[in-house]
């Protein structure tokens, strides 16, 4: 019986030469992240652990994103405690104002995440990294504590579900109408604690960008983590964004799948998750009904990444942001916010009414730049939906693309563009 790519990268870190489904196991890492409210917990956690120092200076990230430029005092202390900490322990990468990004958007854009890699992280859309073929999954900060600390960490191996992608997607379908696709077909706990493993000659119709939307919201259908195969793109994009050694997994004829979706991409259509949860989904022309919003989002580590921009701006260029809407344009890094300006999108958007933030996290948890009042509605191209998520209990949040957000936008009701 043979193993999934995700069960042989956990064989290998944990120095064996097969694993199975259920197994506990302790694997070595290759990098452990944190953020700017989960790091101070594991820090800590931290002072309670009989270790002097960080296991790796090197391969640790600590990234302020959230609530970055700081919003409060809180926020602030909690800032201070990382940059301190980072200090202290000479951490190699941490990343502040002026140089930060939102997290899962920067590591591989900074090329510290790799195929074959191994890692955790105190945030739960850790799971973005395995669009480049690593296993990544979050953890909560106690883990993020002994990871610093020992550079290992124990697992349960997950079983798999196997995702075939077929067909070429049409114009204006992204990596987000397919993840939202998948979580309205087998529910927010339709992966629970399993492997997200996706195949098929459809994926080499998805970009990286696409790919990093898919594996970032693996957590919403209750996924342990997402992982793609390593294709040329894969490749040319670790090339082009550092120089680390990267070991490509394949997975075996024979492995073992609980279960196989195959998913047509040419038959997707622009597709909303409706309130409050991403299985609540429905595509544009199912919707039957001008649902008027008062506040679209563009951006976040699922996309705010630089084709996700060139998309809204397309779809915007030209035209006003409708006179009801707030649209908050959120570049995910400071190069794609600099790569947007160079390429005129930030002008774009500009001109059309919208709002151009900085680099954070801010909106998609309620956390500042964007917060609802009760009774308001945001289309937004974040992960997730929850009651209360971007503001008041009472507000709604249709999560989409950046195509239908940017259409949205302009016209001032959830729709596709034409």
């Amino acid at each position: 019986m043979g193993m999934t790519m995700t069960q042989k990268i956990l064989a290998d870190h944990a120095g064996l030469d097969k694993v199975e489904a259920g197994q506990l196991i302790e694997a070595k890492l290759d990098l452990v992240l944190g953020n700017d409210i989960t790091t101070p917990v594991a820090i800590n956690v931290m002072k309670g652990i009989d270790k002097k120092t960080v296991f790796d200076k090197d391969k640790i990230a600590l990234v302020m994103d959230h609530f970055i430029p700081n919003k409060d005092i809180k926020s602030a202390e909690n800032c201070k405690i990382c940059r301190e900490f980072a200090a202290s322990h000479e951490i190699s990468n941490c990343f502040d104002v002026g140089k930060m990004g939102i997290e899962h958007a920067l590591l591989p854009e900074s090329g510290l995440t790799v195929a074959g890699d191994c890692i955790i992280g105190a945030d739960s859309h850790t799971c973005t990294y395995g669009a480049l073929g690593a296993f990544s999954t979050g953890v909560g900060s106690t883990d993020m504590a002994a990871g610093m600390a020992t550079g290992k960490a124990w697992f349960k191996v997950p079983s798999a579900i196997r995702f075939v992608l077929k067909g070429k997607p049409g114009k204006w379908i992204s990596g987000k109408d397919v993840i939202l696709h998948i979580i309205g077909k087998i529910g927010v706990d339709g992966a629970l604690y399993r492997s997200m493993e996706f195949t098929g000659d459809g994926i080499r119709y998805l970009n990286m960008d696409d790919r990093f939307t898919i594996a970032n919201m693996a957590i919403e259908a209750g996924g342990k983590n997402g992982i793609f195969p390593v294709d040329d793109l894969a490749i040319e994009y670790m090339k082009a964004h550092g120089s680390r050694p990267y070991k490509i997994y394949e997975a075996d004829a024979d492995a073992v799948y609980d279960e196989e979706y195959e998913i047509d991409l040419s038959e997707l259509k622009p597709t909303v998750a409706f309130p409050h949860l991403p299985e609540n989904t429905k595509t544009v022309d199912e919707i039957g009904e001008k649902i008027a919003v008062q506040q679209a989002v563009i951006g976040s580590c699922t996309n705010g990444r630089i084709s996700d921009l060139r998309i809204a701006a397309e779809i915007i260029r030209g035209k006003k942001i409708a006179d009801n809407v707030r649209c908050i344009v959120i570049p995910a890094t400071q190069k794609i916010y600099l790569q947007a300006l160079e390429e005129g999108l930030i002008k774009d958007f500009i001109q059309a009414g919208a709002i151009v933030s900085t680099p954070t996290c801010g909106p998609c948890l309620g956390g500042y730049m964007g917060i609802l009042a009760a009774g308001e509605r945001c289309v937004s191209t974040t992960n997730r939906n929850f009651v209360g998520r971007m503001g008041h209990v009472e507000s709604e949040i249709y999560l989409a693309s950046p195509a239908v957000a940017a259409a949205s936008a302009v016209a001032g009701y959830i729709t596709a563009p034409l």
